[in-house]
């Protein structure tokens, strides 16, 4: 049986090489230090598990979630979150919607919008599932670079009018990944305004908006004047709160684009399982308590691994946001020779950055969450061993 057009037209999982050199070296009994994924390692808060052994016993909690937007204590949570931390007000449900994670909405709101033929802006390199949901509706993603010399921000008025015209949905992804950059409210407002000119939605992906290292905090793009007509912004708890198996976020911003997704969702999830909901609105209610402890684990971590590298030569610079470093490989290899080369030669796994657009060739990715018992311990480790490589940059 063959499969379906659209599933043929997806591309062949690109870790599969690294992933099975990853599992030659664990058979063989080496000692893997991994920056490659991307998954907090660190426990979800203890508030946050009391809450959801609190709400399982809600009976409630053990029928369908027919709200259609989530419960009304999650998206009031929501609200109150949103206007705290940026000072922007929301109504809810109209627009907020809430999402099992952030995945499946951003899956969900390019089935609700791109038919065969549209176009869907795409940052290059970036998180495949916004290019790879463009060709599985049966449009076409135009990558827009981002490059250093530009701050990772991509060059709104290089994309053609011709192609600005056809596209329905254009991406962001602030503090992004993989590249680590932070956006200030003068580039959403770029956006903003080229949304408006060239009738589409801004997609703003701010599922690292709480990983930051600056005094200025990254903004939501809906603090730009207008936003609340063009925009939808994605956020998650699965950063913030180390809840990424919790499977639980939102979406919010302009009530079309809301509509459109909660529509899409209708037919074909049942929502997060409400306990989730409620202990979700405990966790954000605890965010300014909290999440300062999570942001001061991954800044020692980040200034480790970043003083680490400087001090082998390596050019790498400080990330201000997210959890990942963006590191340029050395003369001669590419993401992926470089990858396989700290893999066989040191033992350190990173990602390609090929893996995320042809832009991200040239770099490769390390993550921040360290599955290991002293994470600091193990970056040094980690340098140490790459310390022993022979590179020219």
């Amino acid at each position: 049986m063959e499969r379906a057009y659209r599933l043929r037209t997806i591309p062949p999982y690109p870790f599969r090489e690294t992933a099975a050199l990853k599992a030659q070296k664990i058979a063989q009994g080496e000692k893997l230090i991994d920056f490659g994924i991307g998954d907090p390692d660190q426990p979800t808060p203890d508030f946050v598990i009391e809450a959801m052994a609190k709400a399982i016993r809600d009976r409630r909690t053990h029928q369908y979630d027919e709200t259609g937007h989530g419960y009304s204590e999650f998206l009031e949570a929501i609200a109150r979150h949103m206007q705290r931390r940026f000072g922007v007000e929301v109504d809810p449900p109209k627009q907020i919607q809430s999402t099992i994670g952030c995945k499946e909405a951003l899956v969900h709101i390019e089935w609700a919008y791109i038919d065969p033929g549209d176009i869907v802006l795409v940052p290059d390199p970036a998180y495949s599932v916004y290019k790879v949901q463009a060709t599985f509706c049966g449009g076409a993603a135009y990558p827009m670079p981002l490059r250093e010399t530009n701050g990772f921000l991509p060059d709104l008025g290089a994309i053609p009018p011709s192609i600005a015209k056809r596209a329905k949905l254009l991406w962001l992804n602030y503090p992004n990944n993989p590249t680590g950059a932070v956006a200030d409210v003068g580039f959403l407002e770029q956006a903003v305004a080229f949304a408006r000119e060239y009738d589409l939605f801004v997609c703003q992906d701010a599922s690292y908006c709480e990983v930051y290292y600056g005094d200025e905090k990254p903004p939501s793009i809906l603090q730009v004047p207008g936003a609340e007509e063009v925009a939808i912004e994605f956020h998650s708890l699965s950063k913030t709160f180390n809840m990424t198996g919790w499977r639980v976020g939102w979406a919010v911003g302009a009530e079309e684009p809301i509509d459109g997704l909660s529509k899409v969702k209708a037919n074909v999830d049942s929502g997060t399982f409400g306990a989730v909901q409620l202990a979700a609105a405990v966790a954000l209610d605890h965010y300014e308590e909290w999440a300062p402890t999570l942001r001061e684990v991954y800044r020692q971590r980040r200034d480790a691994l970043v003083e680490g590298l400087q001090g082998l030569g390596w050019p790498v610079t400080a990330p201000p946001g997210a959890f990942y470093l963006w590191v340029r490989v050395p003369q001669g290899e590419t993401s992926a020779s470089f990858a396989k080369t700290l893999l066989e030669d040191c033992g350190v796994l990173a990602v390609p950055g090929a893996v995320y657009g042809d832009h991200g060739e040239g770099y490769v990715r390390m993550s921040l969450t360290i599955m290991a018992d002293d994470p600091l311990a193990a970056i040094a480790e980690a340098v140490a061993r790459m310390g022993e490589l022979q590179v020219t940059y």
